[in-house]
């Protein structure tokens, strides 16, 4: 199935294929600050729409993800990093997917602070 998601503003826009039916909602420093629920993918199934320039981004901790917002509103619609298969992959959150029925969805707990 394909999604569509942006950032508030819509200059970071995506599209994406894959069957959602449960989120993760992790608890780390920036997931927790930003209300994050997640739902992960090869980094393959994602297109961008939009020129790439009003992507910014953000690392911590162990610099593994790349954390993307948008550089004109300040919403972070999706991250990226390289799964523990060794692929690419990213990390959509879902509350940047207007269609997307939120109450639907398992929400899966993941203890991403004690990481």
């Amino acid at each position: 199935m394909d999604h569509a998601a942006s950032c508030h503003c819509g200059a970071l826009a995506f599209t994406f294929e894959g069957q959602i039916d449960q989120a993760i909602d992790c608890n780390c420093s920036l997931c927790r600050r930003r209300g994050a629920l997640l739902w992960f993918a090869p980094r393959a199934a994602v297109v961008l729409q939009v020129d790439p320039s009003a992507l910014r981004t953000y690392t911590f901790n162990t610099h593994r993800l790349q954390h993307h917002f948008c550089g004109v509103c300040g919403v972070a619609p999706y991250s990226e990093g390289i799964g523990p298969d060794g692929e690419a992959m990213i990390a959509v959150n879902l509350r940047c997917v207007p269609a997307l029925d939120l109450g639907t969805l398992k929400v899966v707990p993941y203890d991403g602070a004690a990481v």
